[in-house]
């Protein structure tokens, strides 16, 4: 992705020192809330009819960082803009424009990845008027905890701008809080005196950057199920909407789904115009891309072949297919998601269908993979173990999972997983639980089985003991 943005960057921009964002050491440690915000504004071009992003705030500032540090972090800065208004140049004032709340992934060239959060919304003032955006980067993903730290932030900037300081000075200097804790913040505002805000971060810390209710608005269950079959194999998939709010909840929730497993290949969930040419990549991708850029993306061959894509909020959202991804799962898993997904209620809260929706698809990883650890063979102490592709596959539960299991071991997602169980093989989570209570019960319905089968003998050995005497009987032997 970043190849492609630093070759876009030269050719459309005249600042010709511009290179990609290095990994740089975080602010401060991984446990607070974020490193900084800036406030991203259009500005109109001298001479010309169209408008240019640039920073006109930001917090902290760069003059206190290390200057290797504020090197760095100038040329991601220059990166975010992009994304904080990725329909490019073509912009005029406006009078009326909803506010929206999207979320963007930086992935350095180190593998790490810094989360961009971002609002954008017509500033204060009269008359027609070109939106601005606020942009949070933080090494947090908690796209909840953020959208109500925008709230206070807008709310401080229709006072003024100064009063989003002292706010964000004091969040800075918060502890992020551990799942299912809060943290209160304290701030002054003229005229309302001081406020406590509550950032509460939600228990289950694996789900908190996720909301399916915008994938399941956009898809039917049936879908959601196609776009699941295509995410394991790892295949390029691009989502397609107006709102940029959308594209961003969706593609966070389709790799939510793949929890325990991780998207390992190109993640951008907006992509901006001047890298539209990321659709042609020959490796797995998840993408999403304006409306606007349809005709863009079918013009290249490659796609109309090889790649899904989604229109979203329309009525036949599948556009393009690969046209086989009712067969990738096996049938019987397929049903058994569809019945789960049905039992979602339409007005549930988020917390309730985050629920709902992953222990439904943690479920099938749980069914087809979960017996993953009695293949993972020679570990002891600190020497790794080994994992036996080939007895795994063979050991799945039903046959039919056989082969979908052959084709899941191929992916990265599930190979990095499984270099991580062969480093260390005794782990414990949230998975490893599901497995244990799924196996047990399992046991106690083999048992159950057994005691059936063990009264139908007795039953059987007590009435041909009866037979016997009474033949015993007729015959005057007994």
């Amino acid at each position: 992705m970043f190849s492609t943005l630093q070759d876009k960057f030269h050719r459309d921009r005249s600042d010709r020192d511009l290179t990609l964002p290095q990994p740089t050491a975080p602010a401060l440690a991984a446990t607070s809330f974020f490193e900084y915000l800036v406030v991203v504004s259009l500005g109109k071009k001298r001479g010309q009819g169209t408008y240019e992003p640039q920073i006109t705030y930001q917090f902290p500032k760069l003059a206190n960082m290390g200057r290797s540090q504020r090197e760095e972090e100038e040329k991601s800065l220059k990166a975010i803009l992009l994304f904080c208004f990725p329909e490019g140049v073509n912009w005029a004032p406006l009078t009326e424009y909803p506010s929206e709340t999207f979320s963007f992934v930086l992935t350095e060239v180190d593998g790490s990845r810094r989360n961009g959060y971002c609002r954008r919304l017509l500033p204060r003032g009269k008359g027609a008027r070109a939106p601005e955006a606020y942009c949070i980067i933080s090494r947090v993903a908690c796209f909840g905890l953020f959208s109500k730290i925008f709230d206070e932030v807008e709310k401080r900037r229709q006072i003024s701008m100064a009063m989003i300081y002292p706010f964000m000075q004091s969040l800075r200097e918060a502890p992020f809080p551990a799942p299912g804790n809060t943290v209160t913040i304290k701030s002054f505002i003229p005229e309302s005196g001081t406020e406590i805000i509550s950032l509460t971060r939600p228990l289950d810390s694996w789900l908190e950057h996720v909301d399916f209710r915008t994938l399941f608005r956009c898809l039917t269950n049936e879908e959601v199920l196609k776009v699941f079959a295509s995410t394991v194999l790892e295949r390029r998939i691009i989502f397609m909407a107006e709102e940029l709010s959308t594209l961003s909840q969706v593609l966070h929730a389709v790799a939510a789904l793949l929890y325990p497993f991780t998207w390992q290949h190109t993640f951008i969930s907006i992509v901006p115009s001047v890298l539209i040419d990321v659709v042609m990549a020959p490796t797995p991708y998840l993408l999403g891309v304006q409306r606007n850029k349809l005709d863009d993306v079918i013009d290249q061959s490659d796609v109309s072949v090889c790649v899904c894509v989604l229109c979203l909020a329309e009525q036949n959202n599948v556009y393009m297919s690969i046209g086989d991804e009712s067969t990738i799962l096996p049938e019987k898993l397929q049903e058994e998601l569809l019945q789960a997904l049905c039992c979602r209620r339409d007005n549930s809260t988020s917390e309730e269908l985050n629920k709902v929706v992953s222990e439904a698809f943690l479920s099938f990883f749980v069914k087809t993979v979960g017996h993953f650890s009695s293949h993972v063979k020679g570990s002891s102490g600190r020497q790794p173990g080994v994992f036996q592709k080939k007895s795994f596959c063979k050991a799945s539960e039903h046959k039919a999972s056989q082969h979908f299991v052959k084709r899941f071991v191929q992916t990265q997602m599930f190979d990095i997983f499984i270099q991580e169980v062969e480093r260390r093989p005794t782990q414990e989570g949230f998975f490893h639980k599901k497995i244990a209570e799924y196996q047990e019960s399992k046991k106690k319905e083999k048992a159950k089985r057994g005691e059936g089968a063990c009264d139908v003998n007795v039953g059987v050995f007590r009435q041909n003991n009866l037979i016997c005497h009474m033949l015993l009987k007729t015959t005057g032997i007994d």
